[in-house]
C-alpha cells in the first residue's frame, strides 16, 4: 500500500501514558511516509511540552487543565477558572487549525483532546480517537458521536461508543519493550547498579509519581524490608515526590534499593525485573504485557469512572496479574510482591497468560486506520 504525504495534528497529554503511546503513533505516520507533517497540541505546564520536542516533533500548548477532585482552597479556584480556561483553548485550537490545515486530527485523550477534537468536529476535519481504558470517559464518549474511527484496547467498548466506529488496535507502546532474553536482563543490571543472583522488583507510580506506591515502599523500608532480604529494587518515585523520597533514602540508606524520579530506560528496567509493582493506567499495563512480566496492580482511586481498576481487572481474570486495592496498599502491597516474588511457578504462570493479551503492532494498526479514514 503507497501512503500519501498527510498533515496530521495529534493531541492529548498530561502524563507519560498518554505522551509515549501518542508519539508511537507519530512514528507509525512518519515511518508511513516521512514527508508528513505532524504537529502535536498538549497542555500548557504539563510534561508533553518537554517530552514531544525531545522526541523531534513540534508541539503547542493549550491554556486548558482538568478537574481537580480533591477540594481544597486551591483547587476549588483553579476549577473556578476551568471555564475561562477551556474558552480560551477552544478559541486558540481554532486557530491552530486554521493555521496548519490539517488533513485529520488523532486524539490520545488528555486534557487537550477536547478542544482540539470538537473544534476539527466543527470544521468537518476527519477525527480519530484512541480510547486507553476498558471505561471510557465522559470526554471521549461526547466526542464519539463525531468521531471517524474509535480505536480501542478493550473488548466490550460497544458499551461506550457506536459500535459501527470501534477497531480493536490495541495500545501504542514503545518499540523497545519486548520479551526480554536473559541478556538483556545482564544488561539492565549492570546499568542500573545491580549484582547478579537476586531477585529484582520494579515500583513504577507513573512519570508523575504515586504517593500510595511511595508510602507504601517507604513503610516497608522503615520495617527493615520485610520478606525482601534477597530483593533487589528499582523504585520511581516520580517527579512529584523526588524532594521527599531523596530526603527519607537519605536517612534509611540501603545499598539494594535505587530509586529515581524518572527512569529513561524503561526497556533495561523490564528487562531485568521478575516482579513489577504499578499502577494500572492503560499504558503501563499494554508495556508490561509487551514485556511479558508478572505484576502487582495497584489502580489509582484518583481517576474518573474508576478506569484503572477495570483495566487491572482485565488481566486479574485471565490469571495474568494480582489487584491490591489503594486502601489496602500500606498494608498488603509489599507482602504481596514479597510472596509472589519467591514463587517462580506463580511468577511463570502469570508470564505465560500475560503475554498472549499484548499487541505490539498497535501504532501502526492506528497509522492504517488514519489513512482509511482518509480513503
Amino acid at each position: 500500500m503507497e501512503y500519501r504525504k498527510l498533515r496530521v495534528m495529534i493531541s492529548g497529554g498530561g502524563t507519560g501514558g498518554h505522551i509515549f503511546p501518542a508519539v508511537s503513533i507519530a512514528d507509525a505516520l512518519k515511518r508511513a511516509n516521512p514527508e508528513s507533517e505532524i504537529l502535536f497540541v498538549g497542555a500548557e505546564g504539563r510534561m508533553e511540552m518537554q517530552k514531544v520536542p525531545a522526541a523531534g516533533y513540534r508541539i503547542v500548548g493549550l491554556p486548558v487543565a482538568g478537574l481537580q477532585r480533591k477540594l481544597t482552597l486551591h483547587n476549588i479556584a483553579e476549577n473556578l477558572r476551568l471555564p475561562f480556561r477551556l474558552l480560551a483553548s477552544l478559541r486558540k485550537a481554532g486557530g491552530l487549525i486554521r493555521e496548519f490545515r490539517p488533513d485529520v486530527v488523532v486524539g490520545v485523550g488528555g486534557y487537550a483532546s477536547a478542544p482540539l477534537l470538537w473544534q476539527a468536529s466543527r470544521r468537518h476535519i476527519p477525527t480519530l480517537i484512541q480510547e486507553q481504558n476498558g471505561f471510557a470517559g465522559l470526554t471521549n464518549r461526547i466526542l464519539s458521536k463525531k468521531a471517524g474511527v474509535i480505536c480501542v484496547a478493550y473488548d466490550g467498548m460497544e458499551r461506550f461508543f457506536p459500535a459501527d466506529k470501534i477497531v480493536f488496535t490495541g495500545n501504542p507502546i514503545r518499540s523497545d519493550i519486548h520479551p526480554y532474553s536473559p541478556e538483556d536482563r545482564a544488561e539492565g543490571l549492570a546499568h542500573y547498579g545491580f549484582g547478579p543472583g537476586r531477585r529484582q522488583l520494579l515500583v513504577v507510580g507513573g512519570s508523575l509519581g504515586s504517593r500510595t506506591l511511595n508510602r507504601s515502599m517507604m513503610a516497608w523500608i522503615e520495617a527493615g524490608c520485610p520478606g525482601g532480604e534477597d530483593v533487589q529494587v528499582l523504585w520511581q518515585c516520580g517527579s512529584y515526590y523526588e524532594k521527599e523520597v531523596d530526603a527519607f533514602m537519605e536517612s534509611h540508606p540501603d545499598k539494594r534499593i535505587r530509586h529515581s524520579s524518572f527512569i529513561s530506560r524503561m526497556d533495561l528496567a523490564y528487562a531485568m525485573s521478575d516482579v513489577i509493582i504499578s499502577r494500572s493506567g492503560a499504558s503501563s499495563i499494554s508495556e508490561i504485557c509487551a514485556a511479558g512480566k508478572a505484576a502487582v496492580f495497584v489502580p489509582s482511586p484518583n481517576v474518573a469512572e474508576d478506569h484503572q481498576t477495570h483495566n487491572a481487572m482485565a488481566l486479574v481474570r485471565h490469571g495474568a496479574a494480582v489487584m491490591v486495592r489503594d486502601a489496602d496498599a500500606l498494608q498488603e502491597l509489599l507482602p504481596t510482591a514479597m510472596e509472589l516474588i519467591h514463587d517462580p511457578e506463580r511468577i511463570a504462570e502469570m508470564e505465560r497468560n500475560v503475554s498472549p493479551l499484548a499487541r505490539r503492532d498497535a501504532a501502526q494498526a492506528i497509522a492504517e486506520e488514519v489513512y482509511a479514514l482518509l480513503g
